[in-house]
């Protein structure tokens, strides 16, 4: 289906198809090019996503994937009802060894030079409102289901647990207040390129691809707190070396200031997580779905004191500069 489309409307005839995940992927010699999904995507976003690549690309970063247009000189290609967007990407192999800290540093570096405003994909900030946005639109939820009998195992543990990530939830929207009252922003807290959700599989693959469909604009701590989490949670018991390696990398290009640890802080404060296997429950009408999202949401409340002990030592783990950066604990986390 595809490959009549990249030769109809690119002219690009590919040798192969190749598995790469969630996408589409065709080499043609040295190429290689992911089929997007466009739909419900504005143009205003793509064309912003297409500089941003043009940019990251110019200052360096040889595995940005590039835009490209059709035959007719469009970015964005009606196919068969839907749209679409061709990436290209230099067909490299992974490397064996990638240091994710300093690679991201780097990244997030060259992201800091964008020199035109970034608006339709900019999150700078916008944390707090989404965060309460998030929990009204939960607590709702769980206020309609209060006076009826739960229907299964999932809602039961969502009818329990709720109060609990709804104080969690408060908690780190007061520790991002606090933050953005307390503390001043330095160079480095500039907004950047960041990933929608940043895991350790982002970069992990046959080919190292960056995709701009995976960023928004936004501080880099959300980068290191979603790498963080979902490296805890891959492994509760043996991940905190990990974690710490990654960090100390990372501080090797970018020494974190004050208000990017605070800021990372109140990130892994915020349970997203639950938040995301809640929503996600609520939305899918796959029966396997459903029931892989109720064993993710019972590890979570099983795994919620081991939550708090790594939450309670973060700072200790990724070597905080906890006095000199007067970088308040969380009380309750301490008992």
């Amino acid at each position: 289906m595809f490959q009549k489309m990249l030769k109809e409307v690119y002219g690009i005839f590919p040798d192969s198809e190749v598995s790469l995940g969630r996408y589409h992927g065709y080499k043609q010699n040295e190429g290689l090019y992911l089929i997007m999904d466009a739909n419900g995507l504005k143009e205003q976003e793509i064309s912003e996503l297409s500089r941003i690549a043009e940019h990251m690309q110019q200052a360096g970063d040889r595995n940005v994937s590039k835009l490209l247009t059709d035959k007719e000189g469009r970015k964005i290609c009606d196919w068969e009802g839907r749209k679409y967007c061709v990436l290209l990407n230099r067909a490299e192999q992974m490397p064996e060894k990638l240091r994710t800290g300093r690679k991201l540093a780097r990244f997030h570096a060259r992201g800091r030079q964008i020199p035109f405003k970034v608006e339709s994909l900019n999150r700078v900030g916008q944390w707090k409102q989404l965060w309460e946005k998030r929990l009204d639109q939960m607590e709702k939820v769980w206020s309609g289901k209060l006076y009826t009998e739960p229907e299964n195992d999932f809602e039961r543990m969502f009818m329990e647990s709720f109060p609990y990530y709804m104080g969690l939830s408060e908690n780190a929207i007061q520790y991002l207040a606090d933050t953005e009252i307390d503390d001043k922003p330095t160079r480095i807290d500039h907004g950047t390129v960041c990933h929608e959700r940043f895991t350790n599989t982002v970069w992990r693959g046959p080919y190292f691809v960056k995709n701009p469909f995976e960023w928004v604009f936004d501080h880099a701590s959300r980068d290191l707190a979603e790498w963080v989490r979902e490296r805890y949670f891959a492994n509760i018991q043996t991940s905190q070396p990990e974690i710490k390696n990654f960090l100390v990398e990372y501080q090797s290009m970018t020494v974190l200031s004050p208000f990017s640890w605070r800021l990372l802080y109140s990130r892994l404060l915020f349970p997203l997580h639950y938040y995301e296997a809640v929503e996600n429950f609520y939305i899918t009408q796959s029966e396997q779905t459903k029931r892989q999202l109720e064993d993710h949401l019972r590890k979570y409340l099983n795994q919620s004191s081991d939550y708090e002990r790594f939450l309670s030592h973060f700072y200790h783990i990724g070597e905080a500069p906890v006095k000199m950066g007067k970088l308040p604990p969380v009380d309750w986390l301490l008992r």
